[in-house]
């Protein structure tokens, strides 16, 4: 039965005692009328109509309250169930089917609403299926990266590591997946690293020494952030972080090799050097003989390369001890003014041979004294003072100096040549970088060591530099 048929059945029986009640009414005033009021039969016929118009009265009362009861019911019951089930889809309860045989309209809705249910059921057994090959393609290619891979979530927790990454941190992935990085780091070194890395983001350029396959191992840390930028996904935010770890074992290995050959190499050179240099000085001694003007060239031009070579084989050494971390530094109080003195003193031949002024910058005031290495600190010095000299203009003038600024003392060296394209100030540290057009000729390395010598004693080396205004080299010591 339909809502419209039970609507039409309802006013139809209300109308039709409504209809008889009027009637019986009429007809029973019809009789009472037709009677003498003062007749025996006046009485009981009133009382006759009395109580047929209250009987009809009584079951139109209770017609109207029993449909009044129950056609809202026959109507919300339906729209009820309906709603429950909605509800029970829009919990992912795919199972929910109605049934509503009593009601043709509502029939035809449970119809469509149990078609849509099955087509969802169906929808999500297929994508429960893709959902789940997609996880095990991602982890079949997580796991056949030869490099350590972590996932983890905004709350810290592992969502998936490969098999490098367990073998390295010695772990179990029943006792991982899903638990907290920062629970388990407290029983694992390497991954509480790992972690307070994460945390807090350093600038340690180190690598990390790991014992692994049964030889010690180094890695590279890098931590991505994964953030949902795909189209469509509202607004981006944070949902992880992938922590690799680079192998580099190969190319330490390689570096060490190298370091090593370099040192080796630097030392055989010294000592054949040195004695050139001495047969140098022999062959210029007069007792020997008197050089005529062309031996006194070839002399000076093999005592300068000679020189140079000294350098060079010195800044490999150099090179070396930092890069094998085999640096020994010996410090001591010492005045900045006594750095500088140095600093000139090496390179007062070579700016007499271009002519060169060198202008000292030294304040009245005290200026607090440094406690650090002084023969590598002068060594820097020394090799600012002479680059500043060499890219200078013959007939120029560099200047040297030092200042305190609070709990900092700067010594400087500053010169007034061509200047360094702002492009390079920072690879110009970079070993064996030289600025592209460069013809004074040089190994590379010096800025590269005088940065890792000033580094060393926790100060800084900088450059100030604009093209044709010079440039300006500080290295500034924190004092406090």
């Amino acid at each position: 039965m339909n809502i419209k048929t039970k609507l039409l059945l309802g006013i139809g029986m209300l109308a039709g005692m409504i209809i008889l009640l009027v009637t019986l009414s009429v007809v029973n005033l019809q009789i009472l009328t037709a009677t003498e009021p003062d007749s025996p039969a006046a009485m009981p016929g009133l009382e006759r109509a009395l109580l047929w118009v209250s009987v009809t009265g009584g079951i139109c009362i209770l017609t109207g309250l029993f449909l009044l009861f129950w056609l809202p019911r026959s109507i919300s019951r339906p729209i009820k169930e309906l709603k429950q089930g909605i509800l029970e889809i829009a919990n992912h309860n795919y199972e929910k089917r109605l049934e509503m045989k009593g009601n043709e309209e509502f029939r035809e809705v449970a119809d469509s609403f149990n078609r849509m249910a099955e087509r969802l059921t169906e929808y999500r057994a297929s994508t429960l299926a893709d959902i789940l090959a997609a996880k095990k393609f991602l982890e079949a290619i997580v796991n056949s990266i030869n490099e350590p891979i972590i996932g983890l979530n905004t709350e810290r927790e592992i969502l998936f590591i490969n098999n490098e990454a367990l073998n390295v941190l010695n772990l179990k992935r029943e006792n991982v997946i899903r638990k907290s990085a920062e629970e388990l780091s407290l029983k694992n070194d390497l991954l509480r690293r790992l972690i307070r890395e994460l945390v807090t983001p350093g600038n340690k350029e180190e690598p990390l020494k790991i014992y692994a396959d049964n030889k010690e191992s180094y890695f590279k840390a890098s931590y991505i952030p994964i953030n949902n930028t795909g189209v469509g996904q509202g607004e981006p935010h944070r949902l992880g972080d992938v922590i690799l770890l680079k192998n580099i074992t190969e190319f330490k290995e390689l570096d060490s090799a190298k370091t090593t050959f370099i040192s080796t190499i630097s030392h055989e050179l010294k000592t054949p050097i040195s004695a050139i240099m001495m047969s140098l000085q022999l062959l210029e001694d007069k007792r020997v003989g008197v050089l005529n003007e062309e031996q006194g060239q070839l002399s000076k031009s093999i005592k300068e390369n000679s020189q140079r070579l000294l350098e060079i084989t010195g800044e490999l050494l150099n090179m070396t001890q930092v890069e094998a971390g085999k640096l020994q530094m010996m410090p001591k109080i010492t005045k900045p003014i006594e750095l500088i003195e140095y600093a000139i003193k090496a390179n007062q031949v070579q700016a007499d041979k271009f002519n060169i002024q060198i202008e000292v910058e030294y304040p009245e005031e005290k200026i607090s004294k440094l406690f650090v290495d002084s023969e590598k600190i002068a060594w820097v010095l020394t090799n600012l003072l002479s680059n500043a000299i060499r890219y200078s203009k013959e007939n120029g003038r560099v200047v040297i100096g030092a200042q305190q600024d609070g709990n900092y003392v700067e010594l400087y060296v500053q010169d007034f040549g061509k200047g360094i394209d702002p492009r390079y100030h920072q690879s110009i540290f970079d070993r064996y970088f030289r600025v592209p057009g460069t013809k004074v000729q040089g190994s590379g390395l010096g800025l590269s060591i005088s940065k890792d010598f000033v580094e060393a004693h926790n100060g800084t080396l900088t450059v100030e530099s604009e093209l044709g205004k010079g440039s300006k080299f500080i290295i500034r010591f924190n004092v406090g």
